[in-house]
């Protein structure tokens, strides 16, 4: 406890000297940039809420848009997958899957030919579950709620660490600078010191 006490103390100090008989003028800016820093981090904390809130309204809007115009088909390989390959020393893992060659039917029964993921080694004429949009085409799975909650959820994270890092990238400077300016004021002295005590 006398440890954590300790530094919050010295933390306390350093965000509010106060009347400190010892605190330089470059002390108190450093606690004014702290002070900045620590409320610039926690007042980002609603404008990163509303901004996360706002990107999972659009991609859930997104979602809702390609569930309408997506559909689920099935495609059937024109050739045999390639095997799966491992490195020559044994360490690398097989490819997940490969692309083929495959064959499908949209809603009008129009066939559409085209590269499809399959598992490696499957034969010809493997079935392979394809995504299709509004003219048959080849697409991506739409988007799911728990990946636009993750998308919302990663951008309101994302936003506050940007500001954060920034207040604290400020703050750091400072008080590099700061410190080199104080060094730099200790040798001054010191060397007029040193140069009194000749006379």
């Amino acid at each position: 406890m006398r440890g954590s006490s300790g530094r919050i103390a010295r933390f306390r100090r350093r965000l509010l000297p106060g009347r400190n008989p010892l605190a330089r003028a470059g002390d108190r800016v450093e606690a004014f940039l702290l002070l900045l820093a620590v409320a610039g981090a926690l007042l980002a904390i609603p404008f990163a809420a509303a901004f996360g809130s706002e990107t999972y309204g659009a991609q859930t809007a997104r979602a809702a848009e390609e569930r309408t115009t997506r559909h689920p088909a099935t495609a059937v390989s024109l050739a045999a997958a390639s095997s799966p390959s491992y490195s020559t020393d044994g360490a690398g893992a097989p490819a997940a899957q490969t692309t083929v060659p495959a064959a499908w039917f949209d809603a009008r029964g129009t066939r559409h030919t085209g590269d499809v993921l399959a598992d490696p080694g499957s034969p010809a004429g493997t079935r392979v579950a394809v995504w299709l949009d509004q003219h048959g085409e080849l697409t991506g799975e739409p988007l799911s709620a728990s990946t636009s909650a993750a998308d919302g959820v990663f951008a309101a994270i994302l936003l506050w660490a940007v500001i954060t890092g920034a207040l604290a990238g400020l703050y750091g400077a400072t008080r590099f600078v700061l410190a080199r300016f104080h060094a730099a004021a200790w040798d001054r002295a010191w060397s007029a010191a040193r140069h009194d005590s000749r006379f």
